[in-house]
């Protein structure tokens, strides 16, 4: 793949000549694109999302513990608790991958790394529901480096191998839910040590951040950054980016509305297995490892072969539809092993995210790209602060003793509809994209 690579200091992002000596801190140079670089990016992430992965199957059943196993009342909480993570993803999305146009992606991602660890030892020892929901706070900015990591992604790859590459760090991320909740349900199960998991956390995020301090080099050579940062550094600055060109803005609309529906799943999930299908922690980990086996299966071999093959605009409409079908599937499982049958369509679903995202980046320049992420990152943020609040109330409302009918499928209902109605933009404003040319995009230098 270096041959592909021209000789000159043209690598993705502006490159930086043949022959650099690259340290830590030197900018990944040409002859080592789609090797070390991008394999250094790859164990970051997967190493962030195993972190997260140990946690998700026992946070929601801390709250239940904290509310005196009240399903009901947990799950208005749980939505609260998402609602603070996603502003806080609103918020410093923008700031961090702004930073990472100005100085660089490196030391972004080191410190985010470093941070969530810290975060996870705060959670750990929370003696009450306030200190747990601190911590969710301080672990909605740690994380908001994802901008930061999808950027230096577009930094070392050319634009026709951006949706494969995407679909890979799709992979990394299936990768940390196979093993993550796993092993957060082993550690967590029976409610007797809910807060191990996240020591293991806390330690899986300090060495991710010491293996990126000795390992992980810069992406983006100084010549290349942003002359400014502060001006695109806020949600709504980043957001104009969006409207810079016509397609995008339309391409932004079904990112709304695909990462909504994606909210279902993270907020409701456990709590929806809990009260339908009666699973323990030790079970829900294990369904959640399904879904990153079969997600990381889907991404890391089915996205590349399949985008190549019938391009981003179809890709983006076949995966919006079987992730309609996942979402009805969820909804109409009355047993859990129809739950399981419709985790392929969930993993399938996932083709769609790489096309989305290979379709924004191509009407966009190479200094915008990590404004561009920032945006994307907003706007997932965005739907993380309705998602959660709008899938835990319609689900206490439709499990509450007061109503006559419990329809415990609804938020998978409402999710579906999103799907549609997502696809039904895709199909409008997916056209091939004109080349990004000068003045077309925000944040731009000659």
């Amino acid at each position: 793949m270096a041959d592909s690579i021209p000789s000159t200091r043209e690598s993705v992002s502006g490159g930086v000549a043949n022959g650099v000596a690259a340290g830590p801190n030197s900018p990944v140079p040409a002859s080592r694109f789609g090797q070390a670089a991008f394999i250094f990016i790859f164990i970051t992430i997967l190493l962030d999302f195993l972190a997260l992965g140990i946690v998700a199957p026992v946070l929601p059943n801390l709250i239940i513990q904290f509310k005196g196993g009240n399903i009901a009342s947990a799950a208005s909480i749980t939505g609260y608790f998402g609602f603070a993570w996603a502003t806080m993803q609103f918020i410093f999305s923008p700031i961090l991958g702004a930073w990472s146009d100005r100085y660089g992606r490196r030391p972004i991602i080191l410190i985010s790394c470093a941070g969530l660890g810290f975060d996870y030892i705060l959670m750990a020892m929370a003696p009450t529901l306030g200190w747990l929901f601190v911590g969710r706070i301080i672990s909605g900015i740690t994380t908001s480096n994802i901008s930061t990591a999808f950027a230096y992604v577009t930094d070392v790859t050319p634009p026709e191998r951006r949706a494969k590459q995407f679909g890979l760090i799709s992979a990394a991320f299936g990768l940390g839910f196979i093993i993550g909740p796993a092993v957060g349900g082993l550690l967590g199960n029976g409610n007797v040590h809910l807060r191990r998991p996240f020591w293991v956390a806390a330690g899986l995020s300090l060495v991710n951040a010491i293996y990126g301090y000795f390992i992980l080099p810069e992406s983006l050579p100084p010549e290349r950054r942003a002359k400014k940062a502060w001006h695109m550094a806020n949600p709504l600055g980043a957001l104009t980016l969006l409207r810079s060109h016509p397609e995008l803005g339309g391409l932004a609309i079904v990112t709304v509305l695909y990462y909504l529906a994606h909210q279902v799943l993270p907020t409701i999930f456990v709590l929806y297995a809990d009260y339908r299908y009666g699973w323990s922690e030790r079970t829900i980990g294990l369904s959640l490892a399904a879904v990153g086996v079969c997600v990381s299966l889907a991404s890391g071999l089915l996205v590349g072969p399949f985008v190549k093959r019938f391009g981003e605009r179809y890709s983006l409409l076949s995966g919006l539809t079987f992730g309609f079908l996942a979402f009805m599937g969820f909804a109409l499982a009355s047993r859990g092993w129809m739950a399981f049958a419709a985790i392929p369509l969930i993993a399938l679903w996932g083709i769609a995210g790489p096309a989305m995202q290979s379709l924004m980046s191509q009407r966009v320049d190479p200094s915008s790209q990590g404004k561009l992420q920032g945006a994307v990152n907003s706007l997932r943020a965005i739907t993380g602060m309705i998602g959660p609040l709008l899938f835990t109330q319609v689900f206490a409302i439709a499990i509450s003793p007061r109503v006559n009918v419990h329809v415990p499928g609804a938020p998978y209902y409402l999710a579906a509809l999103l799907m549609l109605a997502s696809a039904s933009v895709a199909y409008i404003v997916g056209r091939p994209a004109v080349p990004a040319t000068a003045g077309q995009t925000a944040g731009q230098h000659p």
